[in-house]
Formats: structure tokens, sequence, C-alpha cells
């Protein structure tokens, strides 16, 4: 039996946590990276037969862990494999409101996490499996809000955006490839998740569009973890993904 490899980043919680229990199967090798281990998908995993592992780890601090990604992958034996995966899922809103010289610590991690780790793990993911030859994706979650401006995000909308950028050059390099990457940048959808709780508890006067998002949720608009979660691990499976580097799961 051949493996289907997938890393997955931001696993300990809303649709990370409920995207690796999906992945949970006898045919899957899972590492997640976040910040807490959830002993529940343990459980799952060695009931399912699946090969989860989960490695406590700071995106805040990327550089490390990328370079300990890329050793373990090195580790692998492709012969085993039927497929690698690379899922860029951990982010954070940062401060909200207007950009403010008073937080340069929320500035700092806000772009490591969003943006910089991607960009890292991506990397490693990239030298690692470089002659692999069987199907590999990167899946970067990004959001409509890299695609349009809100006032009281910019630290959030700026990481996004960067994300989708670097998704289209990756793109462009990876068709000069022999084996290459397919990468999407993939807006996921709004979801009920601890993001969308930070959103409802800003400051009105500083967040404008915080009505909005109250909204949202009184009016039974945001999808569950578990529904958002099937519906972009259904997209990573369409026959053609990676034809359009930036993609939209509403509109798929």
């Amino acid at each position: 039996m051949k493996y289907h490899l997938t890393l997955l980043t931001g696993a300990s919680r809303g649709m990370g946590l409920a995207m690796a229990r999906q992945l949970c199967s006898a045919d899957a090798r899972v590492l997640c990276l976040s910040r807490a281990t959830v002993d529940a998908l343990d459980t799952l995993a060695r009931e399912r037969g699946a090969d989860l592992a989960q490695w406590p780890a700071d995106l805040a601090d990327p550089a490390g862990i990328a370079v300990r990604v890329q050793a373990w992958l090195a580790a692998q034996n492709p012969a085993q494999l039927a497929s690698a995966t690379l899922i860029n899922n951990a982010g954070v809103i940062g401060r909200l409101g207007p950009l403010d010289p008073a937080c340069p610590e929320d500035v700092a991690t806000t772009m490591r996490v969003d943006l910089e780790a991607p960009l890292q793990l991506s990397a490693a993911f990239l030298t690692a499996t470089r002659h692999w030859a069987m199907p590999k994706k990167i899946l970067n979650i990004s959001s409509g809000l890299g695609r349009r401006a809100m006032a009281g995000s910019a630290l959030y909308c700026a990481a996004k955006a960067g994300m989708d950028h670097f998704t289209r050059c990756v793109a462009l390099d990876e068709a000069r490839q022999p084996h290459p990457v397919r990468i999407v940048a993939l807006a996921p959808g709004v979801i009920d998740t601890g993001m969308q709780s930070a959103l409802r508890a800003g400051d009105p006067g500083l967040f404008p569009e915080h009505g909005n998002f109250v909204a949202l949720k009184d009016n039974g608009k945001l999808w569950s973890p578990q529904e958002a979660a099937s519906r972009v691990l259904a997209y990573l499976q369409r026959p053609d993904f990676g034809s359009q580097p930036i993609a939209d799961v509403r509109e798929a």
C-alpha cells in the first residue's frame, strides 16, 4: 500500500482540526504542525489506521520549523508514497484597527504566521520533493480579504495578498520543472471559527465592518468547520487543481 502524505499547519482547532480528522485514513501519512497537540486526534488516527504525527510548533518562528520539515521529508521513501501535499492553513487575524506603531510585536507575529511561515514551508516542501515524480500539491488557505481591502485589517489583508501573489509566482516557476508541484491559494469561505469570533469582538470604532461580521453569525451565514473542511479537501482532489492558482471554494 502506498501512502498519501500530507503536511498540515494549524491542525489543533477550527477548520484545520476538521481537515486533520477527515484526512485520517488507512492510506494516510499526516504531519500536523500546531501550537498545541490534540489527544483525540491521535486516538482517531489509531482507530482508523492512519500514520499521524503532531509536532508542537510556533509558526511565529518559522525558519527552524521549515528546516525540520525539510529534513523529515528528505527521510521519506518516495517509492512508498502515492502523493504529497502541503496545506498551509494556520493563520491569525492580527490587531484590528488602523496601523499602530505601538504594536510592533503584533505586526511581526501576524506577518510571520500568515505569510513568512507559508513561504518557508513551501520552500522546504519544494526543495525536498523536487525529484519526486508522484502528484504533488501545495494548498495555501487564503482569504477574500487578500483580494479585497477592508478598513481596520491591514495586517491580515496584506499577508493574504502576499500569499496570493507568491502562489502565482511559484506556479510560474513550477511550470518549468520536470516534476512540478501544483499550487493554489484558495479562499475557503466564511467559517464559524475563532477568527470570526475575534472579528465580532473587534471595536466598531476602529473596525468599521464589525456589523457585517456580527450579521453573518446572526443570520446563519457561516459554514461549520466540518463543512468548510469537506469543501476544501474536495477542491484539493479536483482533476483541474492548479489550473488557476487563485481560487475561491464558493465559486468552484
